[in-house]
């Protein structure tokens, strides 16, 4: 197939912004996500940070890792490292905006969760929570960018 024949078939594919379709896109992007926010919250929590520390390292490192999980795709694709870093900076950050927003916003709202400890099953069911709510509120977010040839439709074109 050739290479315009292979980018109309991914238009045609993401144009529709299927929620399948959106739900696999949220899933990597939660990925990264998730483990920048999952890191973040242990530092802060073992450090004895106060809140607002805790989220900003959460919130920092899963910016970081969420574009490196895309950035490494577009990389093993032949994109030099400039262009994969415009690329998923274009894909990915209204994903992890939103989701960065939904789960931090979960965790300061749960009574007593940023204060729980790592050995406390509240702090766990907590993070374990935002990030679901993050996933099942970013989903539609990600299928409505999908549907318009933005976010993670971006990313395919690559592949």
């Amino acid at each position: 197939m050739d290479h315009s024949a292979h980018e109309h078939e991914h238009r045609d594919h993401f144009s529709h912004g299927s929620w399948r379709t959106a739900a696999q896109a949220t899933l990597h992007c939660l990925t990264g996500c998730a483990i920048g926010e999952v890191l973040g919250m242990v530092v802060g929590t073992a450090a004895g940070l106060h809140n607002a520390g805790t989220v900003v390292i959460s919130v920092v490192l899963a910016f970081v890792f969420g574009y490196a999980l895309t950035m490494r795709g577009l990389l093993r694709a032949g994109l030099p490292v400039r262009r994969a870093l415009k690329v998923a900076l274009a894909a990915d950050t209204v994903s992890i905006a939103v989701m960065e927003l939904i789960d931090n916003t979960v965790m300061v709202g749960v009574p007593g969760a940023m204060d729980a400890g790592l050995t406390d099953v509240l702090f766990w069911v907590s993070l374990f929570l935002s990030l679901v709510l993050a996933f099942l509120l970013t989903t539609p977010v990600n299928r409505w960018m999908i549907g318009r040839g933005k976010g993670h439709a971006v990313v395919h074109a690559f592949h």
